[in-house]
């Protein structure tokens, strides 16, 4: 019988969170498209070599934590928001993945151009999935504070930064200008307020 609910539910909102993820690659496989679960670029296929462990034990640890509780600190009010807050972010997450509709892909495929969206979520935040994922991740954390999450949350968000520092340079690649005037009007993960 689980003895930690907070774990039980942010491993439930974080499995659902990739189950979704591994649809859309099926998806994208139906339509005959990739989603680059492995790009086909060599430093992309590295990097899943180290995000896919990270994302195994992101969903593992706060289902064995449930049941096994070794906890950093113990305050229910925090942790049940952050289950609240990853609740959250995975709701928003599905409308960006919406959004980006046949576009979305995990990986850069040097030989693929795709539609540069720019409007609903992305006209506010470069990369709102991504941000998103980090939302999720902390509140991860912050539901489940244990050591093995703490790891877990800083490898998956420093991979999160550098994947995303690389698609900006990919994306200005092959949409130039138009790209870069985009650059210079929205933020990466958080909003820019201009005056």
């Amino acid at each position: 019988m689980p003895k930690y609910w907070p774990g039980i539910c942010i491993g439930l909102i974080v499995g659902a969170y990739w189950a979704r993820v591994v649809r859309l690659v099926y998806k994208q496989r139906r339509n005959k498209t990739s989603a680059n679960f492995l790009p086909p670029e060599p430093l992309g296929r590295a990097l899943r070599l180290v995000w896919y462990p990270v994302v195994s034990l992101w969903i593992a640890l706060p289902i064995y934590s449930a049941f096994r509780p070794r906890l950093l600190y113990h305050l229910p009010a925090l942790e049940w928001i952050a289950v609240a807050l990853g609740a959250a972010a995975l709701i928003a997450a599905l409308v960006c993945w919406k959004r980006m509709g046949k576009s979305w892909r995990m990986g850069i495929d040097p030989h693929e151009k795709t539609r540069l969206i720019v409007s609903g979520p992305y006209a506010y935040v470069r990369h709102p999935i991504y941000a998103l994922s980090s939302v999720l991740m902390v509140a991860s954390f912050v539901a489940v504070p244990t050591i093995p999450m703490l790891i877990v949350a800083i490898v998956h968000c420093g991979l999160l930064q550098w994947e995303a520092r690389r698609e900006e340079r990919y994306l200005l690649s092959v949409h130039g200008q138009a790209y870069q005037d985009y650059l210079a009007h929205v933020g990466r993960f958080i909003p820019k307020f201009q005056p």
